[in-house]
């Protein structure tokens, strides 16, 4: 495209941008115009017929800063804005979208929906029962004490400056990058069963990485930072020692070249949280997905080996082992008051003294394993996505004994240490996987004493969790999580937390991962 077309195109985007009614306001300001909205869907979808029916309107704030080698790389600022009505009729789903907030194109869409569920309706092969709910009429926000996007641009670039400038002083580190990125969901619900629900939502995450290469060999190794992204506002950014994390990254990535490879042999591995919270996103959380149990879903990836003739009976770990589902946890990136069935989040049990006891679900779910109510589960990453059964935060409960990082260490007389997620494999059943880290420590006699590298741990999920013998106490449980973790077709992001004490597991085949 040529200059002048260019131009044109800009202005000719520009007017149709201006011609756009205002946006809808969210808070106090705008709850009455978000109401009207809504009922014109609700109102249109039950004059033709729906039983039940929703509608999401929802915007989306997302800010990226990426600095690289002392300069700033790319800053990213978006804004999204629209609604999504789901229907029911004759037992069967109907959905429709668009980014026009108009109170006609509502109606239109929810009728749109409608029309929809009807066509569907001839290869649907069991009615869709959902799980009884209360009506809400409320509003939740995450709990911040800044507000990302209300920070400057500039304290957030100067910061992730200094980064570099801290990293670069060890001799011997060659390569920084650095990088922020905040999240804010505004989301409007309402339901033909009574519920009006308003929420803010919001995520940060601070992050850096350290290349240190040896330019005799070409070997490289890097070392990131052990944040993790947090439902959190810019107060984490400010409270998280950056610059010093920075400056141990870098020593740890040039020490790396002249660490002791690691062995290939069965060891008792200890886990640093920053390392196992991955370990129980893809072996607990994920396996524990009903849809995945079901083979309902398959997508990012695979189904579960934890198919629903094992519910209640199948022994999934130590009998110290304890996993929860919480969709209050604080500073989760999966917190939130209400999902988007507009069911009130709750916290239970998946793992109970070692046995397998329960899924994540939905209303729509529910009923399939004859339980009477949703675990509030329903998660759509847009107002054009369909909510489905997405990952609350799971997280492994600490040991009831105050044991401490020095107390398991003192207590292992032949292991390794992992910090820090890295690579990993997970086959399609969600049992067999191998997982990395980003350093790696032999313990020997009760004691750290050397670093090691290159090394990976191997096992299936219940062996692994079976061979469970320590756990640290509330005073080492930490959370990390993931920021995008994708699902279904096509593919949807949910972020997710995952808390977890520092733990130890007998037996564990160590692998030496060197090429």
């Amino acid at each position: 495209m040529d200059r002048r077309r260019f131009v044109q195109s800009m202005v000719a985007l520009g007017a149709a941008t201006a011609a756009r009614p205002p946006l809808p306001l969210f808070g106090a300001q705008g709850s009455g115009e978000l109401r009207n909205l809504a009922g014109a869907a609700l109102a249109s979808a039950k004059s033709l017929g729906a039983t039940y029916a929703d509608i999401r309107i929802n915007r989306y704030r997302n800010q990226f800063i990426f600095t690289r080698d002392r300069r700033v790389d790319n800053i990213v600022n978006t804004e999204d804005y629209g609604f999504g009505v789901r229907v029911i009729v004759d037992g069967t789903w109907g959905f429709a979208s668009s980014s026009l907030v108009t109170k006609d194109e509502i109606a239109r869409v929810a009728a749109q929906a409608v029309a929809i569920a009807r066509a569907n309706r001839s290869i649907n092969v069991e009615p869709v029962r959902l799980a009884p709910v209360a009506s809400y009429d409320t509003t939740w926000n995450t709990p911040v004490r800044k507000n990302p996007f209300e920070m400057p641009l500039q304290p957030k670039l100067d910061l992730l400056l200094q980064i570099h400038e801290e990293a670069l002083k060890v001799p011997g580190a060659s390569f920084v990058s650095a990088f922020m990125q905040f999240v804010n969901e505004q989301k409007y619900f309402a339901s033909s069963e009574g519920s009006h629900i308003e929420q803010s939502l919001i995520r940060s995450y601070p992050s850096f990485s350290v290349t240190a290469v040896d330019k005799a060999s070409g070997k490289f190794y890097s070392r990131r930072s052990l944040t993790s992204p947090m439902g959190m506002g810019y107060e984490y950014v400010e409270d998280y020692p950056l610059l010093q994390e920075a400056r141990v990254a870098a020593e740890e990535a040039v020490a790396t070249h002249k660490a002791k490879p690691a062995p290939a042999a069965q060891k008792t591995l200890i886990l640093h949280p920053s390392n196992l919270w991955l370990t129980i996103h893809e072996s607990v959380g994920h396996s524990t997905e009903l849809d995945r149990a079901l083979g309902y879903e398959a997508n990012l990836a695979g189904t579960s080996f934890l198919t629903t003739d094992k519910l209640g009976t199948f022994q999934f770990g130590a009998k110290i082992v304890n996993m929860v589902a919480d969709k209050n946890q604080v500073n989760g990136m999966a917190t939130c008051g209400y999902d988007d069935d507009g069911v009130k989040t709750t916290r239970w049990h998946l793992v109970k003294d070692g046995t397998f006891v329960d899924y994540q679900t939905t209303r729509e779910q529910a009923a399939l394993i004859g339980q009477k109510a949703s675990h509030g589960c329903s998660y759509a990453d847009s107002w054009g996505s369909v909510p489905f059964q997405r990952m609350p935060n799971v997280s492994l409960e600490p040991g009831t004994a105050d044991t401490s990082e020095a107390d398991i260490i003192a207590a292992t007389e032949d292991g390794v240490y992992v910090k820090g997620d890295s690579s990993f494999s997970i086959d399609h059943q969600r049992y067999n996987f191998q997982f990395s880290g980003q350093t790696f420590w032999e313990v020997k006699k009760g004691k750290i004493t050397t670093q090691l590298r290159d090394l990976a741990y191997q096992s299936n999920t219940p062996e692994f969790w079976k061979s469970c013998d320590m756990l640290g106490g509330a005073s080492t449980y930490q959370l990390g999580g993931a920021f995008s973790d994708g699902k279904g077709q096509p593919v949807q992001i949910n972020s997710v937390s995952h808390g977890c004490p520092i733990a130890r597991f007998a037996g564990v085949t160590i692998l030496n991962t060197e090429r």
